[in-house]
């Protein structure tokens, strides 16, 4: 079994930073890609960060270079740091990682999602 813990989330004032940690844990291999998504009240999950196993990372436009993620290898952690947060940011934040959990199947990932971890900006 894999489980991923998130933490980190809260209520910030608009312009603030908050930094979300998720870290994977459970009988692993490898961690492929790892990433944040978000569920803004009403509307449907969106991605919000990605980084492959070797740090190249992607963001949609909305993030406006805002939001870093990195992460821990180490660790098997992944970290999304949010600064100038608006009251637009204000969601359910996921995490999600590719996770292989046989090595006589190293590249057989299993998708699995975090709980949720509440982001609430206020203006």
């Amino acid at each position: 079994q894999v489980q991923l813990v998130e933490s980190g989330g809260g209520l910030v004032q608009a312009g603030g930073s908050l930094r979300l940690s998720c870290a994977a844990s459970g009988s692993i291999f490898r961690v492929n890609d790892m990433g944040w998504w978000r569920q803004r009240p009403g509307q449907q999950r969106e991605l919000v960060a990605w980084i492959t196993s070797v740090g190249t990372t992607n963001y949609p436009d909305f993030v406006e270079g805002r939001f870093t993620i990195s992460r821990d290898n180490v660790k098997n952690t992944v970290y999304l740091q949010m600064n100038s947060l608006k009251p637009e940011d204000t969601a359910t934040y996921y995490c999600n990682a590719e996770v292989a959990t046989d090595e006589r199947f190293p590249r057989r990932y299993l998708n699995r999602w975090g709980q949720g971890t509440l982001v609430t900006i206020s203006s």
